[in-house]
């Protein structure tokens, strides 16, 4: 199996990103301890967490029970829309007992406006050492640019529902053009289309699963996926994406089933 530590985006602040890693909303207790732990022993490198998923207790002794190097692990929370942003990263890091975080995102834009003061508490943070690099999630390309206006610096990811089945290939232009790294949650769609007949039909002549085809084209698009896995065996599965390879046909096939569809309440930034 490829080495998933390998397989590494850089970052518009120069860390090397995971292209693939662990969700853990919904993960609570022993399951998110446990399943955190059996990540990292089996290859991942990326954990995904925030206050409100209730699991930092959990994610931060599951890292350093983990044999792995903490300098080899991504490590990414999230700041609530009604928190002050430099004082809530620092508070996330005594929940985790860690020191530093390889990524902190604006969990989502306040009900009115981008955020601006959130965003430029974020960047001290990052300034202090709090956190290696910062970004946002839950953002329009608008949002984003009176950030932009407002700091004159781009968030490094926007973390955002993505799948074939819903995305915007306006935000991904939005995002490249500006250096962002898309970054998808609820990539395999809470398992709601996994029984998409093109979907279905990619994955045979493939010899893979619906899942791994899922994760496979949110990689190649350049949209780094962070699945939740709740049993050990997803878990290993969804690293069988890093064998794949879809061809420009597949790929294709695939985006055309984009109906801006989600497994939620809407994508926000369409």
């Amino acid at each position: 199996m490829a080495d998933p530590a390998a397989a590494t985006i850089t970052l518009r602040g120069g860390a090397e990103m995971p292209v693939l890693g662990l969700g853990t909303w919904q993960l609570t207790g022993d399951d998110a301890r446990d399943g955190a732990r059996h990540a990292l022993e089996i290859g991942y490198r990326l954990i995904d967490t925030a206050d409100d998923y209730r699991n930092q207790a959990e994610i931060g002794p599951a890292i350093r029970d983990s044999g792995v190097a903490r300098e080899e692990i991504f490590l990414t929370s999230k700041v609530e829309e009604d928190e002050e942003a430099h004082a809530a990263t620092g508070q996330r890091l005594r929940d985790l007992g860690e020191d530093h975080l390889d990524l902190c995102l604006l969990h989502r834009p306040p009900p009115a406006g981008a955020g601006e003061a959130l965003w430029e508490g974020l960047l001290e943070a990052r300034r202090d050492g709090l956190s290696r690099e910062v970004g946002v999630s839950n953002y329009t390309s608008g949002q984003i640019d009176r950030l932009i206006e407002a700091t004159d610096e781009a968030p490094a990811v926007n973390q955002v529902e993505w799948s074939p089945f819903g995305h915007s290939v306006e935000l991904l232009d939005h995002a490249r053009a500006h250096g962002i790294v898309i970054q998808a949650y609820s990539p395999l769609t809470r398992g709601k289309r996994l029984d998409d007949a093109t979907l279905g039909e990619i994955a045979a002549a493939r010899g893979a699963t619906p899942a791994q085809v899922l994760l496979r084209w949110a990689i190649q698009l350049g949209t780094l996926p962070v699945p939740k896995a709740a049993s050990p065996a997803h878990r290993e599965e969804n690293l069988g994406a890093l064998e794949l390879e879809l061809d420009e046909a597949e790929m294709l096939r695939l985006s055309d089933l984009n109906e801006h569809w989600s497994a939620l309440a809407g994508l926000p930034y369409v």
